[in-house]
């Protein structure tokens, strides 16, 4: 007969042994195929990427349930196939939970990547870096593979060694409202390494235009503010609901279609 702490102990284990099972890419288990139906009314027919198989990296704004209310419009909009590499608490830095980078080691060829940023690296603090992190500009350092910048640009590089015809398009970090500094492009409000969340964000767009990366600036478009955003976030302030991603599925969509 096991003691009640015996039991927590157990439990504990079992938590810890379903975590680490989760904490995988499960692209087969993320995978959405255009409706027929849908596809016939798209008004995205005869773009330059209709008919394109997407793949998707991220941590859970990528992944999660509500997510594909948004990738559904993809799906449908630019019939496509899309299927989704992201995992919960993932960042770009190589720390940072199942990481971005790790994902697109283990993904396959797609005719377009999307690298969709999470809001994990500032908030585990993890270090923003430059543009010139793991490029030809410090010699591909290891080591820079720890900071956002760097996991940015070795995923880009290693995308185009699977397919070096692929698109490679980049969302931006979303808003979020747990604090100011998460949806105030002018919060001076650092995390731990004294870098602000608007700052992340443009190393974001810095990273990408080293190499001609289109970028969806999510965090200027995204059309949320302190105002309405309990109409689109659950009630942790962090994740989008089923009618925040609807909203910017449409824009995510158009911006897919051409690539701009």
């Amino acid at each position: 007969m096991k003691t009640p702490l015996e039991w927590l102990l157990v439990l504990a284990a079992l938590s810890l042994l379903d975590w680490g099972v989760a904490a995988q890419p499960r692209p087969s288990e993320h995978h959405l195929v255009p409706d027929r139906k849908a596809v016939k009314k798209s008004p995205f027919r005869g773009c330059r990427n209709f008919g394109k198989t997407i793949a998707v990296f991220g941590g859970s704004l990528s992944v999660n349930k509500e997510s594909d209310a948004a990738k559904r419009l993809w799906a449908d909009l630019l019939d496509a196939e899309v299927t989704t590499y992201g995992v919960g608490g993932a960042g770009f830095a190589i720390d940072q939970g199942y990481s971005i980078q790790k994902q697109v080691d283990t993904a396959g060829v797609y005719d377009i990547y999307v690298l969709w940023a999470s809001t994990n690296d500032y908030n585990n603090n993890r270090p923003c870096g430059t543009w010139k992190d793991f490029t030809a500009d410090d010699g591909f350092d290891e080591a820079a593979r720890t900071t956002q910048c760097g996991g940015i640009n070795y995923c880009i590089r290693k995308l185009l060694e699977k397919n070096p015809r692929a698109e490679i398009y980049f969302f931006t970090s979303l808003r979020f409202f747990r604090a100011e500094a998460g949806f105030n492009p002018f919060s001076e409000a650092p995390n731990k390494t004294g870098k602000t969340f608007a700052e992340y964000i443009e190393a974001q767009k810095a990273c990408c235009a080293r190499f001609g990366i289109p970028v969806l600036d999510q965090f200027s478009l995204q059309g949320m503010n302190e105002y309405n955003a309990d109409l689109y976030y659950l009630k942790d302030r962090l994740h989008m609901n089923e009618d925040g991603y609807r909203r910017i599925g449409l824009m995510q969509a158009a911006f897919l279609s051409e690539g701009r």
